[in-house]
């Protein structure tokens, strides 16, 4: 792994495609991810992207933007005046490219710089996407842009199992990371499942009962076609993954797939589906 430190000039993206439906802004407090070996990043979308990459190889490389908080600080008034001016809440997903929690995050406590700068200036809306339990290392600061802001934690699951047969392990098991929904969910934090992308379901029905059951808000069905930013997947067809869910159950790479769980998960639980579920919209039946 080659971490490399750097000072950013800027740390709110503005958001456009798939994100514009979803938030105002972005934010990225790293620029690559130390999961990118395990097997939420066998098929993560962000390795097609040039920009990021710069020629290496995905999984093996994190920039640090050492100063996220501080451009932070000088930059989200007028990020939300910008927001403002064209009839949009000032909303922040926080991270689209990267994880918050990413093992470096232990070291150089760049999200947690965040979450305390943005008490000071919180935006209107917070949604807080991790693959791993170690949110709950900033509970505390958490808890408080709660009652400041619209906040919403969304962590990876995939399904009710912890990995397919063929890929490496996930960054954090399942069992850990339902349990920091079900310890925010405890504090009336809004908390939502993001199966993300879609694996094949062991036993849909008793999955989204035990989500209902624990406390968890609602969920978030996306599958790789059209969830990774292609209308086909095109992208995620280059990888690993639609061969190995296929060895699993043979449905579960079409799109109706994830229409056919949707319509279960109605039955416990709010569910939104794709970009509608990123941006807090959920139904049930």
């Amino acid at each position: 792994m080659i971490i490399k430190e750097i000072h950013c000039r800027s740390i709110l993206t503005r958001a456009g495609g798939y994100l514009a439906q979803v938030v105002s802004h972005s934010l990225n407090p790293y620029i690559g991810c130390g999961f990118g070996r395990s097997s939420c990043g066998v098929a993560c979308y962000v390795q097609f992207n040039p920009w990021i990459m710069q020629s290496r190889e995905w999984g093996r490389f994190v920039d640090v933007k050492v100063n996220a908080d501080e451009v932070y600080r000088e930059t989200a008034s007028a990020e939300r005046a910008w927001a403002k001016k064209r009839g949009i809440p000032f909303s922040i997903f926080l991270s689209s490219s990267t994880d918050p929690w990413q093992p470096a995050e232990q070291k150089y406590h760049v999200t947690k710089k965040l979450l305390f700068a943005m008490i000071d200036d919180p935006p209107d809306v917070l949604i807080l996407q991790t693959h791993t339990d170690r949110i709950v290392d900033d509970a505390e600061y958490i808890l408080k842009l709660s009652r400041l802001c619209n906040l919403r934690i969304h962590i990876s699951i995939e399904g009710d199992r912890d990995s397919l047969p063929g890929l490496p392990p996930p960054p954090c098991s399942l069992d850990k990371r339902l349990q920091a929904l079900v310890l925010f969910s405890k504090q009336g934090i809004a908390t939502v499942a993001c199966l993300s992308p879609l694996y094949p379901l062991r036993n849909p029905d008793l999955f989204f009962q035990l989500l209902a059951s624990e406390g968890v808000g609602a969920v978030i069905l996306d599958h790789f076609i059209l969830g990774d930013g292609t209308e086909d997947g095109n992208r995620t067809l280059k990888t690993e993954l639609p061969k190995v869910m296929a060895e699993v159950n043979k449905e579960s790479i079409l799109l109706s797939y994830r229409d056919r769980m949707a319509n279960i998960a109605r039955n416990y639980l709010p569910v939104g589906v794709s970009s509608d579920g990123f941006a807090g919209k959920f139904t049930r039946n």
